[in-house]
């Protein structure tokens, strides 16, 4: 587990003898040198500066320190700092100053009514340095030099002010920094920062502040009587720059991708019914996360040079701030049914060998439940009902999980309520504590802040029939302690959580789900972070080691037996690969990679109108999986659609640009796009393109 680094204290990396040899010379030499300037001073400058010695003094300035970088897994800088003119005031002891009339006199040069100059300074305790404004002109920065001596205890400083190259590029997962709240101020406080330093608000940047942030440094200058510097002293310390950090995701491939994403909704016949997408692509080796995307975008520059104003009605209507892959669980429509069945064969309930014969419909008391093919595709298996996505089989393996029969309903010799409290529950935690022991319905723990988790639903008949949260932690507890659990659902609820219209997942647990499902049971942490490297030297450069690299993190093994989990996996590579499946006709019809996965549509209220969510999920290759993906868009229609279509492009420029199965006429090169700031991806939040 990555713990966060103690700001007190630096990684070593050289020996220490000699470190300890040189410092032993520097003092030496500073000493001699001081000796020699002592004397000078008292010789030549003694007169002069005992008349002033009443009127200096020595003032100390904090010197904030860059941010460390943040690199892509090939190289590219995603965020770094650049330097800016800030304007300070530090109220000094025994100096003359009138803060209006000072204020009055900036507030033009800095944009600022001279009220809102004057409310920053005043927020300044005696000998406290406050931060009057950020980022100046080169106009303001001359006036204040100018001006030094009407102007007692202002100062401009170079600060470092983040900078995203890219703008919106991978913006969900850097996140965006700003200065320290009123609500985290006492937080920052305790672990020694100063308040004019800027911090992690989002993603990476508030995930790994500890890291990111260096360590303030200070300056020292003799001030006259006006508080005009008249000499500098130094800096004792130096300021340091953070931790350089370099995450998992390819730039080119996270590009690639939200270009992907962007143009397909921007081209859909659909994309006014579309108000948000996300698609992630996972390493199933390690985890890691190839590329993410949340839509619609924004770019974390708005946040620190002046243009939040301007592109906040866009933030407020679009929600772009919401990072959809971890924060906006979703029904997964049929995307369950390869988890489902591994439940219902791993319980005992059915074999790889059961057959269902499929009318088209199955009816449940007097309510007829439809088939998506309404004709019925007569006598399948289980891998015929995953290729084929037969609702009907499943329907029927959600009531066998429960004992009921449709022509006699409940048991012999049990009453309603028992039955409902007991088999009703059991059959309920079957299929989503299966679920849940795929990731779904639970925070992944990657190292992203603000992860929500899924949630599962019942219809309370007490209620008229309401969804109601289904709490599967307190029904397993309850069951194992009292050997029942109080509940008002319904019989159809089996039906409906075998097919997923009793959940809602998140983007990053359905790819973490189908990650393990071609890992064949071994479930991995999804993750950013691929290694930390000290502040001086960056990723691929002569001779960098970094001082932290992420290892794998294996969260479970699901010990399947291999038959049931074959008879699913097979399942999924019909569907891609059988002109009869879905995924075949979505778009993977003649891939090269042969991928195998599984197609959801689940109806939604959307803005108040019944629209479909897309849902895919998919791995390739079959044989040797490299990479698993899941991709989400509500009101994208059915899941063949939009969903398939974008997880089959993902797919096909992920191994276009890694050179595989694809002749060399189609590869990508690998260079970052030269032309990325003109596509419509970069461009879609600059021009307000609501989705």
């Amino acid at each position: 587990m990555l713990k966060r680094k103690n700001r007190g204290k630096r990684v070593k990396r050289h020996n220490p003898a000699n470190r300890l040899w040189v410092v032993s010379g520097i003092t030496t030499l500073a000493l001699a040198g001081l000796l020699l300037r002592l004397g000078y001073v008292q010789v030549k400058e003694g007169s002069q500066f005992r008349g002033e010695s009443t009127n200096v003094q020595v003032v100390s300035y904090p010197v904030l320190p860059p941010r460390g970088f943040i690199y892509s897994s090939n190289g590219t800088v995603l965020a770094e700092d650049k330097p800016v003119y800030d304007a300070y005031l530090t109220r000094l002891p025994n100096v003359s100053e009138n803060l209006q009339n000072m204020a009055d006199k900036l507030a033009p040069w800095l944009g600022e009514s001279p009220k809102a100059v004057l409310t920053a300074m005043k927020t300044s305790p005696l000998a406290t340095q406050v931060l009057i404004k950020r980022n100046l002109s080169e106009a303001a920065v001359s006036y204040i030099y100018e001006h030094r001596s009407e102007l007692p205890g202002v100062r401009v400083e170079v600060d470092p002010i983040r900078y995203y190259p890219y703008g919106d590029l991978a913006a969900h997962i850097l996140g965006y920094v700003g200065p320290i709240t009123s609500s985290s101020e006492s937080y920052y406080n305790k672990l020694g920062y100063l308040d004019s330093q800027i911090v992690g608000e989002t993603g990476v940047e508030a995930q790994y502040e500890s890291y990111l942030q260096g360590h303030v440094g200070e300056e020292e200058d003799l001030v006259n009587s006006a508080g005009v510097p008249i000499k500098s002293i130094g800096m004792q310390p130096p300021a340091q720059s953070g931790d350089n950090l370099q995450l998992t995701i390819d730039s080119t491939y996270q590009a690639l991708a939200q270009e992907i994403v962007a143009n397909y909704i921007q081209n859909s016949p659909l994309k006014y019914e579309i108000s948000e997408a996300s698609a992630v692509v996972l390493n199933v080796k390690t985890g890691g996360v190839e590329a993410m995307v949340s839509y619609p975008y924004y770019n974390p520059n708005w946040f620190l040079n002046g243009n939040y104003l301007k592109h906040s009605t866009y933030l407020e209507k679009s929600d772009a701030l919401i990072n959809n892959v971890i924060q906006s669980p979703e029904y997964p429509g049929s995307t369950v049914k390869p988890a489902n069945a591994i439940a219902g064969m791993q319980s005992g309930t059915i074999t790889p060998n059961t057959i269902v014969y499929d009318h088209g419909f199955l009816q449940i008391g007097n309510r007829i439940f439809h088939n998506w093919y309404l004709p019925g595709f007569g006598p399948v298996n289980v891998t015929q009902a995953i290729e084929l996505s037969d609702d009907t089989f499943f329907y029927q393996l959600g009531l066998w999980l429960g004992g009921w029969n449709n022509n006699t309903g409940y048991p012999n010799g049990e009453s309603y309520n028992q039955w409902v409290k007991t088999r009703f529950v059991k059959a309920l935690n079957t299929l989503f504590g299966w679920e849940y022991r795929f990731g779904l319905g639970a925070m992944t723990g990657i190292d992203l802040p603000g992860e929500v988790p899924g949630m599962f639903w019942e219809e309370d008949t007490q209620q008229n029939y309401l969804e109601v949260p289904y709490d599967l932690k307190q029904a397993e507890a309850s069951l194992k302690k009292k050997g029942y659990y109080d509940n008002w659902g319904a019989v159809p609820d089996l039906a409906f959580a075998a097919i997923g219209q009793s959940q809602e997942f998140t983007p990053i647990e359905m790819a973490q789900y189908v990650m393990t499902l071609a890992d064949r049971g071994v479930k991995l942490q999804p993750h950013v972070l691929q290694a930390i490297y000290p502040a001086d030297e960056a990723p691929g450069s002569p001779g960098s080691k970094p001082i932290y690299t992420f290892k794998p993190k294996v969260e479970a093994r699901l010990n399947i037996n291999p038959t049931y989990m074959q008879a699913a996996l097979q399942g999924m590579y019909l569907m891609a690969n059988n002109p009869m499946g879905l995924l075949y006709q979505g778009g993977f019809a003649g891939s090269p990679y042969h991928a195998a996965g599984k197609t959801g549509t689940a109806q939604i209220s959307e803005n108040g109108r019944n629209v479909d969510d897309s849902v895919t999920i998919a791995f390739a290759p079959y044989n040797h999986p490299q990479i698993a993906i899941a991709v989400m868009v509500p009101g994208g229609g059915a899941s063949t659609t939009t969903a398939s279509h974008i997880a089959h492009r993902l797919f096909n420029a992920y191994f276009q640009l890694h050179h595989e199965f694809f002749p060399k006429s189609q590869w990508i090169n690998p260079q970052f796009p030269a032309n990325w700031s003109s596509t419509f991806a970069a461009q879609q939040p600059e021009k307000g393109v609501m989705p």
